[in-house]
């Protein structure tokens, strides 16, 4: 009963699949909005260096730290702007280039086992479509080495 009530609690608090589109990711953005310019960053570092350290993420943190690694991927080749009004409205500094693997672990923490948010959308229908926006995210983060078409030594 506590689990189903618990479901019940973070899905009306989730309109949508994307990494702004419930409650927990727009109070991190609200939190975002009212830190000091440059205590922005830390504020994303610190979200996405508990998620990885984090025995049972609960959802709440998943959720932030899906945000956090949208708002960094956004900066990156390829990245989405994030056009939510539920995002910052406050400018955010140029993200150091080591948080980019940080929110890559930070991703595969939230869609691994003992993630309360990946759990919640295993169980919802649209749980396929939201795996793959966070997989989009991990792809702007850590793309792919495209193959050389030149090899570099002709045996």
């Amino acid at each position: 009963m506590i689990a189903a009530q618990r479901r019940e609690e973070i899905i009306m608090g989730t309109w949508g699949i994307g990494p702004f589109e419930n409650d927990m990711a727009a109070d991190f953005a609200d939190a975002l909005d009212e830190a000091a310019e440059d205590e922005r960053e830390g504020l994303v570092r610190t979200t996405l260096t508990r998620t990885i350290q984090t025995q049972d993420l609960e959802s709440p943190e998943g959720a932030e730290a899906v945000a956090a690694a949208a708002l960094i991927a956004a900066q990156c080749p390829g990245g989405e702007p994030i056009s939510t009004s539920y995002g910052p409205d406050q400018a955010l500094p140029i993200f150091a280039i080591d948080l980019r693997s940080l929110a890559v672990e930070a991703l595969d923490r939230v869609v691994a086992e003992n993630s309360e948010l990946a759990d919640l959308w295993y169980e919802a229908a649209d749980g396929p479509k939201w795996r793959q926006t966070v997989s989009r995210i991990r792809a702007v983060l850590a793309p792919e080495p495209e193959p050389q078409e030149d090899p570099l030594f002709d045996l």
